[in-house]
């Protein structure tokens, strides 16, 4: 419990970082992930309580379930070996996996960390706070996860539901929601038009509509431009009642 909440989880509130933690942690989550356990205990709810509100993902063991036995005629199996990674760390290696290779003379098989290529295009990843401004965002992210059907052990079924859920929400941020800079250049755009028109001749009661519409459209994508980059400035301290516009 003292190595959860205290070592681990400090280090990880350091430092705003892609984590891996790797070794022997003595402890399993599941019951599928050990042969002599009948029951959960209190050291593996904390160890998966530690695993959750930090945000690390616990990806699938390719090539076996355990990763240790102790020998003997009453053999006992367990995965207590393990890699654990922050949720970020597949935005720069998006095809890791952990495999369990031979044992040699050890209780413990060995595990290699394959990372694969680093994510070279330098976009990766990021869910963006502005989102949650779209209508229906929500409501959209909750119909994509139940569609979603995996079947194996818990951690293998939440690692590939957010990996599928990654693919939509870029393709979504492609398609649906858009560049939030060209949007903004377009509207202004278009309002100034308005305006010019409304020197000229005056608008008829169609481009009044138009022109309003399209000053909402305006307030709510410059809210979404302000929230990606505070959340980008990693200023996410700023409460809205205290906004200085200095400060940007």
């Amino acid at each position: 419990m003292v190595l959860w909440e205290e070592e681990l989880a400090g280090l990880v509130n350091m430092w705003e970082v892609p984590w891996c933690f790797s070794g022997d942690f003595n402890i399993v989550r599941f019951l599928s992930e050990r042969s002599s356990v009948p029951y959960y205990t209190t050291g593996m709810m904390d160890f998966s309580d530690f695993i959750s509100e930090n945000g690390l993902v616990d990806i699938p063991l390719v090539g076996g379930q355990f990763t240790w036995s102790n020998n003997q005629e009453n053999e006992i199996w367990s995965r207590i070996d393990q890699f654990l990674l922050s949720s970020d760390w597949e935005d720069h290696y998006p095809a890791v996996s952990q495999r369990r290779l031979k044992r040699l003379l050890s209780d413990h098989f060995r595990l290699l960390l394959d990372c694969g290529a680093p994510c070279g295009d330098n976009k990766c990843f990021k869910f963006e706070n502005m989102w949650l401004k779209s209508e229906g965002f929500v409501d959209k992210v909750k119909s994509w996860w139940g569609s979603y059907l995996f079947e194996g052990l818990p951690s293998f079924v939440l690692a590939n539901k957010l990996k599928s859920l990654k693919l939509d929400l870029k393709k979504w941020n492609e398609e649906g929601f858009g560049d939030i800079g060209r949007k903004k250049k377009e509207l202004l755009e278009g309002i100034q038009e308005l305006d010019a028109l409304a020197e000229l001749r005056g608008l008829v009661q169609e481009e009044k509509l138009k022109k309003a519409d399209m000053s909402k459209e305006l307030e709510n994508t410059l809210l979404c431009e302000e929230i990606h980059w505070r959340q980008k400035s990693r200023a996410l301290w700023m409460k809205e009642r205290d906004r200085n516009n200095r400060f940007f």
